[in-house]
């Protein structure tokens, strides 16, 4: 593609690094990312990718924007609310980057929609906020073969890693969701609004370094930080030969909608 004098000034940055070049910024220009959440996490994402010029953007989520929300979630406004995030976020994106092409999904993502949706998608940013929907997404991107960044935030607290085809996944992690009431929500324990925003950055980050082709993904290594006192640590992890969705006999062959034990 030729990039014209515009965009080569929005993306000059970036072409003047090594790792990106022209080459890199054409790649980028041509991604697709599927953002399932457009809140704490998938704000920041959503905003940095645009501004990188990933070709085509989208972005699910099934709610409206809350006053509670305004204090992490930075892709909405004050004026913003009760309008679906999907909206708010299209609008954002597009003010940003024009180059950004925004497909909207005002829907939870379910065992009877998800596969449509990420099917089209190069990298899936999963930046939901129930176990539900995380085991969810990892379950469809490991059949689907789809790679995709996995986040969690809590408090002071985040978690990502990123799952490529063949590798180990969420499940080899954690088995099942915890029990119903064991780790609070976000409304319940709170959240520091920047912590939200550092890990939805680091995914940005690793669906760039991803569609450019370059550096080192959190495959097999679970990022954890505490924003309190700035600390971070990698935990090396393994594919578990006995994971029940990527392991040599596995036995989930079919999606279905996680309920929480009790």
């Amino acid at each position: 593609m030729n990039f014209t004098e515009k965009q080569l000034e929005r993306y000059s940055r970036h072409i003047t690094l090594s790792e990106v070049g022209i080459e890199g910024q054409q790649k980028i220009l041509k991604g697709r990312v599927l953002i399932i959440g457009a809140g704490g996490l998938g704000s920041p994402a959503i905003l940095y990718l645009a501004a990188a010029g990933v070709g085509t953007l989208g972005i699910v989520d099934g709610d409206k924007v809350d006053r509670a929300n305004l204090q992490r979630q930075i892709i909405h406004f004050t004026p913003d609310i009760d309008k679906p995030k999907v909206i708010s976020a299209k609008e954002k994106t597009e003010q940003i980057n024009p180059d950004v092409k925004v497909n909207v999904y005002q829907d939870l993502v379910t065992s009877k929609n998800i596969m449509d949706l990420i099917e089209d998608y190069d990298f899936v940013i999963d930046s939901t906020d129930n176990f539900a929907a995380k085991f969810l997404i990892n379950d469809a991107c490991v059949i689907a073969k789809k790679p995709y960044s996995h986040g969690g935030v809590l408090r002071f607290d985040g978690q990502t890693t990123t799952y490529l085809p063949g590798n180990s996944c969420y499940r080899c992690l954690f088995k099942r969701p915890p029990p119903k009431g064991a780790v609070p929500t976000c409304s319940q324990a709170g959240v520091l609004g920047a912590t939200a925003g550092i890990l939805g950055t680091i995914q940005a980050t690793e669906a760039l370094k991803f569609l450019i082709g370059k550096g080192n993904l959190l495959s097999n290594r679970l990022l954890i930080f505490n924003a309190l006192g700035m600390d971070f640590r990698i935990v090396d992890f393994k594919k578990n030969s006995d994971c029940s969705i990527c392991g040599d006999n596995p036995t989930i062959t079919q999606l279905h909608d996680e309920e929480l034990p009790l």
